[in-house]
C-alpha cells in the first residue's frame, strides 16, 4: 500500500511512561488506528520496539514492548 506523505498531517506528541518517558515523537494525527513503535534502549526485547498510543484523553502512553518478529 502506498502512503501519500503529503496527505499525512504530522503532529508532535509527548510520550508518557516506558523507556521514552518525556520524549517527543511525530505522529500522523489523522491515523484511524494511532500508535507508534519506536526503537528504545530499555525495550524488553533487543531490536524490538516500545509501543505508544493515545489513551481516552489523548495522552500518548506506553502500552508495552514488541519483539521485532511480531512487527
Amino acid at each position: 500500500m502506498m502512503v501519500d506523505m503529503d496527505a499525512i498531517r504530522w503532529t508532535e506528541v509527548t510520550l508518557h511512561g516506558g523507556p521514552l518517558d518525556g520524549m517527543t515523537a511525530m505522529v500522523d494525527a489523522d491515523d484511524p488506528e494511532p500508535g507508534v513503535g519506536i526503537i528504545a534502549e530499555g525495550c524488553a526485547f533487543p531490536g524490538g520496539r516500545s509501543w505508544y498510543e493515545p489513551d481516552a484523553t489523548g495522552r500518548w502512553a506506553h502500552r508495552g514492548d514488541i519483539p521485532w518478529e511480531a512487527m
